[in-house]
């Protein structure tokens, strides 16, 4: 007769699957990663990015979208490098662009970037890429009903966002100056000899490793923005989160073996909720952006292309 698990029997037991699974999890994307055409000997680096992104799907709120392939676009025309994996919120943000594998994306909607690298990184080409992202700027000129308020303009808790920027590579393509480019840097490593090794190491950008949740929300929510006096403290309860670091949210197993995915998920999903939504969007600004120059602003006349 099988004996019957106590409530803290079965929790231990649920836990400890959902332990292992992850696990399993992390082995299976970096078998994948290390996988090699039997022909040629070379790593699958075509299909980085979809056995990376089999990692996002599995963690990120189905309210996000992770597109693939995208290019990130500003109300004043700027334009990022090709990005591998935008998390982008489109429940109030449309496209500028979409159309078959061409995708222009606002920067307003995209919550995370993600770039995918199996082969060398080449230094200079992530920091421009970098560069690119960093030249984006939110616009808050929006207009939008609240539940008892038309709201117009940024809100005072979010004037300007940025993406989190997260880099996939493996361990030994990633110098330690490539970190500080991005907030996490997750680095896939594998031993030829233990299969069942493969791991994924999750490294917080150095300069970033003391941060606390009041640094990263005011880091996401008010990027390159110029904080007036009094402005950001005001904020209600913001102080309760100069005391909660994302170290705090590693997940470690039996013998202070750290269960990586977990661990991320955590992490990166605690951040997203600072986010939490994604800044009002400002259509009026891109209808001047893409307005014809000499055209702007046409008294309340709406002009149409006509077919005869």
């Amino acid at each position: 007769m099988t004996k019957e698990l106590s409530n803290e029997e079965k929790k231990q037991k649920i836990v400890n699957n959902i332990r292992k699974n992850y696990r399993q999890v992390e082995m299976s994307i970096v078998n994948q990663l290390f996988m090699k055409h039997d022909l040629h000997g070379t790593t699958i680096g075509s299909e980085r990015e979809s056995i990376w992104g089999q990692l996002f799907e599995m963690i990120v709120p189905k309210k996000f979208v992770i597109e693939p392939s995208v290019f990130i676009i500003d109300s004043e025309g700027r334009v990022s490098h090709e990005v591998d994996f935008a998390i982008m919120d489109e429940m109030y943000t449309p496209y500028i662009f979409r159309y078959g594998k061409v995708k222009f994306v606002p920067i307003e909607a995209v919550a995370a970037v993600v770039e995918c690298k199996s082969q060398s990184v080449n230094e200079a080409q992530v920091k421009r890429w970098a560069k690119s992202m960093n030249q984006l700027r939110t616009s808050g000129e929006s207009v939008a009903r609240m539940a008892n308020m038309i709201a117009s303009g940024a809100t005072p808790t979010q004037q300007s966002t940025r993406p989190i920027r997260i880099l996939c590579a493996l361990q030994d393509t990633c110098s330690d100056g490539l970190k500080k480019h991005f907030d996490f840097t997750l680095l896939a490593s594998y031993k030829k000899e233990n299969q069942s090794d493969g791991r994924i190491e999750i490294h917080l950008n150095p300069q970033k490793a003391q941060s606390s949740l009041k640094d990263w929300y005011k880091e996401l929510n008010f990027h390159n923005y110029k904080i007036k006096q009094g402005e950001f403290n005001s904020i209600k309860e913001i102080d309760k989160l100069a005391g909660i670091f994302l170290t705090e949210y590693a997940v470690q197993d039996k013998g202070s073996e750290n269960i990586s995915l977990l661990t991320f998920n955590f992490q990166l999903n605690q951040l997203l909720m600072l986010i939490n939504n994604p800044i009002l969007f400002p259509h009026r600004a891109y209808a001047k952006l893409f307005n014809y120059p000499g055209e702007e602003g046409n008294n309340g006349e709406i002009r149409s292309s006509r077919i005869d």
